[in-house]
């Protein structure tokens, strides 16, 4: 019973880092991403997010509730694993170790990330080209930023991956492969959009 209490929760952990978490990620690149087009392009980009109807239910149920619980129970499951990398140095391994890690690192990060916007925000802080431009004007936030985007689009791209295995979509060693050519171009893909948005506000 047990087992099979945890053969769901992980699924629903996969999905749900897929389904709605990765696809916020991804919008919240490109919307990131109009800063590389001007202040005003991403102001008004970021003016249009905040009045889409229904906004904080929005964020509620479709972003922080996912996003939760992915993160609590991915926790679990990063401290519980049984990493193997000494014994089988394969590349899906080191992989599984990566995710672990990074999934670690992101709980720290979008912490702070949310601390610093959402939060101020709730305090009358505007969420705006010239908020991230302050931000950004600390070189250590620079780095800290580059690493916490990378770290989010590798633990996307990758979890991706593992959501084809889990979810019975690429079950053979063929369908693997080219999943994993996939899932490495999307990464690559999404951070070169997460750099520039990056170096846009710089």
């Amino acid at each position: 019973m047990a087992g099979n209490r945890e053969f769901w929760l992980r699924r629903i952990h996969s999905l749900l880092g897929v389904i709605p978490v990765g696809l916020f990620l991804t919008q919240h690149l490109v919307v990131n991403h109009f800063a590389t087009k001007g202040e005003q392009a991403f102001n008004d980009a970021a003016h249009f997010m905040e009045s889409l109807p229904f906004r904080y239910a929005l964020e509620i149920f479709i972003i922080f509730l996912p996003l939760l619980f992915h993160a609590v129970y991915g926790i679990y499951i990063a401290f519980t694993a049984k990493n193997n990398t000494s014994r089988f140095g394969t590349f899906r391994n080191w992989m599984f170790v990566f995710q672990r890690i990074t999934g670690v690192l992101l709980v720290i990060w979008i912490t702070w990330h949310v601390w610093e916007t959402r939060v101020a925000a709730a305090f009358g802080a505007e969420v705006n080209f010239q908020m991230m431009e302050n931000i950004l004007s600390n070189p250590l936030m620079v780095v800290w930023y580059v690493i916490g985007v990378i770290a989010a689009i590798f633990h996307f791209a990758n979890g991706l991956w593992s959501f084809g295995v889990s979810w019975g979509l690429t079950l053979s060693p063929k369908s693997q492969l080219i999943s994993t050519y996939v899932t490495m171009g999307l990464f690559v893909i999404l951070s070169v959009v997460g750099l520039r948005a990056i170096f846009a506000f710089v």
